[in-house]
């Protein structure tokens, strides 16, 4: 799961082209905590929730489709802004850019359904289930970190290849574009 692109790589591909490596090897960690915890409220049983109650997994759905194409739709608005004024643009923080993150990894519903698929078939019944839990999602959140810095240290090198305004403003518009494309595959997805 961790080397096939999602919303959260996007989204660390967006901040690596818009603000630079730092912004996003800041969203790579806000990615890896929003990781961690979507996997430990789901083997604490909210993955489990979420796949008996259709209600609960549309709700969570659609609150992450919508903020996945906000998200883009900012990243689309801003483009034209950031062509225009390249020099005196002010990049999103480090901060902004870890907390939005942390929000992607923790309510995307599928990544929830995802980790009890996945720790069910790891979890051992006659030996105790916390530490088993902990090693998964310490696991999981490392591999997943590791494969998205490369994607964020990929993107920030290939941004500073990008110097003229017109290839800059269409590369944002791309992403904000692929982040949008997430948030409707959410919103397009069933259980």
């Amino acid at each position: 799961m961790g080397v096939i692109p999602g919303p959260g790589v996007a989204s660390i591909i967006g901040f690596a082209f818009s603000s630079g490596r730092r912004v996003a090897l800041a969203s790579v960690a806000g990615m890896a905590v929003g990781n961690a915890l979507a996997m430990t409220v789901s083997l604490a049983g909210a993955g489990a929730i979420l796949g008996a109650s259709a209600v609960a997994f549309t709700v969570l759905k659609w609150m992450g489709a919508a903020y996945l194409i906000a998200i883009g739709a900012i990243a689309i608005l801003r483009s034209s802004a950031a062509a225009v004024d390249t020099a005196g643009r002010r990049p999103v923080s480090p901060r902004a850019a870890f907390l939005t993150n942390v929000a992607v990894g923790t309510f995307h519903p599928k990544t929830i359904l995802f980790f009890i698929a996945f720790a069910a078939q790891f979890i051992r019944a006659d030996q105790p289930y916390v530490p088993q839990a902990a090693i998964l999602v310490a696991t999981f959140t490392l591999i997943a970190a590791a494969t998205d810095t490369l994607y964020a240290l990929t993107a920030s090198t290939a941004s500073g290849l990008i110097r003229h305004p017109a290839v800059r403003l269409w590369s944002q518009r791309a992403g904000g574009g692929a982040v949008m494309a997430a948030g409707v595959a959410v919103a397009a997805m069933r259980r």
